[in-house]
């Protein structure tokens, strides 16, 4: 199960968001109910299915306590963590505190990024996404240095 695209939505008033329909058949051919949602230090959303997140959480869990940026990290990704149910209608409700960390308002921007999305605020993810395409260097790990798209 492969998270791909993007999509413009709307937060109804009560933060509610309904999931785009090419994301909705795959969640449901998957049977998947439940999401966890989360906070990104690129001030946007995370959200994972539960299966997925229960291995990045796992892989949290380990990293040494004793670590100030291990802590740091399990601090901001598992204490802001929270579990979502995709109510009938394929809606979902974004927490009023993740709300507030992301500045959704009215319209955001729902990214598929392969095993999650990505919630962001729509004029953020355009100013972000012009600024991306602007920039002169892309820096890789050695690893891709071959790659070719």
């Amino acid at each position: 199960m492969v998270f791909r695209g993007l999509n413009k939505i709307n937060l109804d008033s009560k933060g509610r968001i309904s999931i785009p329909s090419n994301y909705r058949e795959i969640l449901t051919k998957k049977v998947i109910k439940r999401l966890i949602c989360t906070i990104d230090v690129d001030n946007c959303l995370l959200l994972y299915p539960y299966k997925n997140w229960e291995k990045i959480e796992k892989n949290i869990l380990e990293l040494p306590s004793l670590d100030r940026a291990s802590r740091n990290l399990q601090r901001l990704l598992i204490g802001h963590a929270v579990e979502i149910e995709i109510d009938s209608s394929s809606r979902i409700l974004i927490p009023r505190e993740l709300r507030d960390f992301a500045t959704l308002e009215k319209e955001a921007m729902f990214v598929g990024q392969g095993n999650k999305f990505e919630l962001w605020n729509y004029k953020k993810w355009c100013s972000l996404r012009d600024e991306w395409l602007m920039s002169k260097e892309i820096k890789l790990p050695k690893e891709f240095n071959d790659l070719s798209i």
